[in-house]
């Protein structure tokens, strides 16, 4: 593997107990010290469930604008679904650049976050993302118990804190440009993610996924067939004392060539644990010669920092 690359990594060996099983998790290891990113394949997830949140979340994108901003400030329930208009968050915040709003809409749902009724078209779309939302909680379950393997941990050790977890489903769309982005406007901002880590599916069309090299240089995220992108998210990197790294990455513009055609949609999957799970060091990884660099803190008071910062008034 090229330093310059993002590993690819099948992880069947240690999701069905086969051999080859710890070299899994010794190139889970090395990506999640290195660079925080990987692409998974070997995972079991349903294809079929996929492309049918692929198609129905894309009939609700097509959807007229005035019929999709009526989501926008319903009331409010558990389990609902929430829509976030074109430019309504601008990513780069949480890192302190003022940008103007990203280039995309999505749809957001999680069984224990608020949101609004689900629209009565597309009529599947909430057995849609739950089925979708199965299939991701089940493989972040593998993952967990592979970096458990990896750091030393009892395999069920972050169990605990997944119980009432707070993972959130993303479906985003992000239009073909038919203009020119503002100064600084991105499809999505620079960023970094905030919880335990992100599962990504995406398409293979222009303008997509770059992560930033700990170098400072920027890497276009191959699109691998079938494959998921995976990161370690911030709170995730505050637990093992910075040894593992939350990775800044932006979602680009397509090139002039593509402008009109380059519509895309991605299906980021938040891993997040419950409110109320201590976020404190690991004990591999801090002790006489290596303190904790950050006090125990909240999952809940660390997420609504940043999830204020996301989507404080952008940049006109």
């Amino acid at each position: 593997m090229a330093s310059s690359d993002l590993p690819i990594i099948d992880i069947a060996p240690f999701r069905l107990g086969a051999p080859g099983a710890a070299a899994v998790v010794a190139e889970t290891a090395q990506a999640c010290r290195e660079i925080g990113f990987f692409i998974v394949t070997g995972h079991g997830v349903d294809r079929q469930v996929t492309a049918r949140l692929y198609q129905t979340a894309r009939e609700f994108f097509d959807l007229p604008p005035q019929q999709k901003a009526a989501m926008v400030g319903g009331a409010q329930a558990l389990g609902g679904v929430g829509f976030a208009p074109m430019g309504d968050e601008a990513l780069a915040a949480t890192l302190g650049m003022q940008t103007p709003g990203d280039i995309k809409e999505s749809l957001n749902y999680g069984p224990r976050l608020p949101g609004s009724a689900w629209p009565e078209a597309p009529a599947e779309l909430q057995a849609v993302f739950a089925a979708y939302f199965a299939e991701m909680e089940a493989l972040a379950q593998v993952l967990r118990r592979i970096f458990c393997a990896a750091i030393g941990l009892p395999p069920d050790y972050f169990e605990p804190a997944f119980v009432d977890h707070l993972s959130a489903l993303r479906v985003i769309n992000y239009p073909a440009l038919t203009a020119d982005p503002l100064p600084g406007q991105l499809r999505a901002g620079t960023h970094t993610d905030y919880g335990f880590m992100t599962i990504l599916r995406s398409e293979a069309v222009p303008g997509g996924l770059q992560v930033q090299r700990r170098d400072g240089v920027w890497l276009d995220a191959p699109a691998v067939d079938e494959g998921y992108v995976i990161n370690i998210a911030d709170a995730f990197m505050r637990w093992t004392n910075d040894a593992w790294v939350s990775t800044p990455h932006r979602v680009a513009n397509p090139p002039q060539t593509a402008r009109g055609t380059a519509r895309r949609q991605s299906i980021p999957f938040f891993v997040n644990p419950s409110a109320d799970t201590r976020i404190e060091c690991l004990a591999p990884f801090c002790g006489p010669d290596r303190p904790a660099k950050y006090p125990p803190v909240s999952y809940r008071d660390y997420i609504a920092l940043k999830t204020s910062q996301a989507f404080a008034k952008p940049v006109t």
